[in-house]
């Protein structure tokens, strides 16, 4: 079944994000990211053990501990949930001991470290290496490649839901709906070559320790400070060219992806329970700075032709499993608008979604 594309159906989602209240800053979007759905708080409900987050302090950590914290106490159901990195943002590591989160700064790369963590009976591995491969390949491979195995043996005896990318796909053809969970990987650069040893190392030390485990294909988790939908919305806001050769993607809110995650936890398995975390629609680069044009009044010039290729995944599996997104796209695009306009802050930190060879 391939992805709705969601410029199609604009008015529905439209009428939808009416029910959605803007956050005007940064305690009200990390509150807004880390709100625990239904199933998330039911998954806490059931779920014994400590949740331990590994590379907590980068863009996805923060919110997901969050989560994971008000989940559990509304199941009322007595955890330490501990996040663990290098914390080099150290208001973020304030934020998270402020609500109860345990806080440990570790370099996971460390091995003495990494074995003084505490134990755990569930673990989310985030930690990960993207930007900078150019310059620095064989750090993308030690994170990427190296590092799971040594986190599996750590927590062999642990479930284990480690994040991935769909990357690990390639480009797949507009016409092909985006690829699905039992397609081949076929990685073209360092890093989505990297990805896939990242996988396929989790994959043996999960068959061999029994490990029950979760591989989640992310692309691309968004909120008004960091993704795909910033990037563009920023293009638009300072005129500039859109370049449309990667004309298509998907995007997730960065809430519902958290969600998705967190609900993960209940279907491990070894070997690996895959899924692709990803929304239902396939939305065009063209359509997304349109819809931002016309919420800045702005005009959109285009440069390239779109590509019957591209780097799509497809949610089917994932919406079955955990359902819709609770948050549409065109809500995440007002938001994000909205954001920018009052000058709210943002990570800086580009995507590079338009980047086809990996260069990053």
């Amino acid at each position: 079944m391939p992805n709705k594309n969601y410029f199609d159906q604009q008015t529905d989602s439209a009428m939808s994000s009416k029910q959605h209240v803007p956050p005007t800053d940064i305690p009200e979007l990390e509150e807004l990211i880390s709100r625990p759905t239904d199933a998330v708080i039911s998954t806490m409900l059931h779920l014994s053990g400590d949740i331990l987050v590994l590379g907590a302090g980068g863009k996805i950590g923060p919110s997901i501990a969050r989560m994971a914290k008000r989940a559990s106490d509304q199941a009322e159901t007595a955890r330490r949930i501990i996040a663990v990195s290098r914390f080099s943002d150290s208001a973020s590591r304030k934020r998270l001991d402020a609500i109860g989160v345990d806080t440990i700064q570790a370099d996971l790369l460390d091995t003495d470290q990494l074995a003084g963590l505490p134990d755990a009976e569930n673990v989310l591995y985030l930690a990960g290496h993207k930007f900078g491969v150019t310059n620095n390949p064989s750090l993308t491979w030690a994170m990427n490649s190296y590092l799971p195995g040594t986190v599996m043996q750590r927590y062999r005896d642990s479930r284990v839901v480690a994040y991935s990318t769909g990357c690990v796909y390639g480009l797949s053809d507009l016409t092909h709906g985006g690829a699905v969970e039992s397609d081949p990987l076929n990685p073209t650069d360092e890093y989505s070559m990297s990805c896939v040893g990242r996988e396929r190392i989790i994959e043996y030390f999960s068959r061999v320790h029994n490990t029950p485990t979760s591989i989640l294909r992310l692309n691309y988790a968004v909120e008004p400070r960091y993704g795909v939908l910033v990037d563009i919305a920023k293009m638009v806001l300072a005129e500039h060219p859109i370049d449309v050769t990667m004309g298509h993607c998907n995007v997730i809110w960065q809430g519902d992806a958290n969600a998705m995650a967190l609900c993960s936890l209940a279907h491990v398995s070894s070997p690996p329970f895959v899924v692709n975390l990803v929304g239902p629609e396939l939305v065009t680069v063209r359509g997304i700075a349109e819809s931002f044009a016309k919420l800045f009044d702005k005009q959109v010039r285009f440069v390239g032709t779109e590509s019957p290729s591209c780097l799509l995944t497809n949610g089917q599996r994932c919406h079955e499993m955990f359902g819709y997104p609770q948050v549409p796209v065109q809500t995440v695009i007002q938001w994000t608008a909205d954001w920018l306009l009052r000058g709210e802050p943002t990570h800086d930190k580009p995507t590079g979604f338009q980047v086809r060879d990996g260069q990053y």
